[in-house]
């Protein structure tokens, strides 16, 4: 039975991965530092659901390395699923350090001990933002990345580049998870859903930045997590076919990889809102702006190399997924 470590365990993404690993059977340990990016509340909320369920937690800064190769050597994980990241473009021009730390720094710490305890997998969170100033759509891991527009998107490009050099060193099996726009329950107070949910019941006007043309591959909670629990057999292996003359940018002679997380299909903004605003039977009062420093006009996944690899489709459309998120909002803050 595989032993998975899930770093980020009290975020969003990383506290549904436990969930559903723990409804699988398999044996789980959560690492988070609980730090306040946003309300620790809504962190510690999740993560007593999943200690409720018996899974051991450590509460741990991935920039500690001796912490960190203590919970390697204690638990000793075959699996590794990093979710634990400095999230937010828009913070990034705020606290650029923040960034380093978590996202440099902390992987590096994880990179050793996936190193230096035999780790079978290493599955971690890149982002849609690697895309960058790319407006060749839809994304394919097959594009080039080397244009980000934000330190975040940096960051996480730089996690690619770290994780490619072990696996071609220490033959270290990696897996990253270029991951677009997450939403659902228990979602993260600095995305758009939440704060245009809780502005427009309060009435306060909400900032609509692009005036509203902007556009977003939104990709419900469950398809995201079904899209990452499909590729933890699936551990990457040296592609035989690829060519040093002609570099596929989403594989390797090294055993790693790239995959495309989305809904693969991009919904404006505008449109978002209205949704919103219909099932919560109130308009907005909006704010039109223009687009902000590290912002991309769109994005939009391309989801063919997932789907061929573990039969991945997306189910959930936003029509139905923004329902579930308002009625969990209306009672989570009851």
């Amino acid at each position: 039975m595989e032993k998975v470590l899930v770093t980020g365990a009290a975020g969003f993404i990383g506290f549904y991965v436990c969930n559903k690993l723990l409804d699988l059977g398999l044996e789980v340990h959560g690492v988070d530092n609980l730090n306040n990016y946003y309300d620790p509340q809504l962190k510690k909320s999740r993560l007593e659901i999943l200690t409720n369920q018996k899974m051991p937690f450590s509460k741990i800064d991935l920039a500690n390395n001796e912490h960190i190769n203590e919970l390697f050597h204690n638990f000793k994980p075959t699996v590794v699923i990093n979710l634990a990241a400095q999230a937010g473009v828009r913070y990034s021009l705020e606290n650029p350090y923040a960034y380093i730390n978590s996202n440099i720094v902390g992987f590096l710490n994880i990179l050793e001990c996936c190193r230096n305890y035999s780790i079978e997998h290493l599955i971690y969170a890149s982002s849609s933002s690697v895309y960058g100033l790319n407006t060749v759509f839809p994304f394919s891991e097959e594009h080039n990345v080397d244009h980000p527009v934000s330190l975040y998107a940096a960051s996480k490009k730089s996690n690619e580049a770290m994780a490619h050099s072990y696996s071609h060193i220490f033959g270290l099996p990696s897996t990253g998870l270029r991951f677009f726009t997450v939403y659902g329950p228990w979602g993260r107070p600095d995305m758009a859903l939440y704060i245009f949910t809780r502005k427009i019941l309060t009435g306060e006007p909400i900032d609509v930045f692009g005036h509203g043309r902007m556009k977003r591959d939104f990709t419900y909670i469950d398809d995201i997590v079904e899209g990452i629990i499909r590729l933890i057999d699936k551990k990457p292996s040296s592609n035989p076919n690829w060519s040093r003359g002609n570099p596929d940018p989403s594989t390797s002679s090294a055993p790693w990889s790239i995959f495309n997380i989305g809904n693969n299909k991009p919904t404006e903004l505008e449109y978002f809102i209205s949704i919103i605003e219909k099932n919560l039977g109130k308009k907005a009062i909006k704010n039109y702006l223009d687009m902000q420093p590290g912002d991309v006009s769109e994005t939009a996944a391309d989801i063919q190399k997932l789907n061929k690899i573990t039969g991945f489709t997306p189910e959930i459309k936003i029509e139905d997924g923004i329902p579930k998120f308002l009625s969990w909002y209306k009672d989570f803050h009851n």
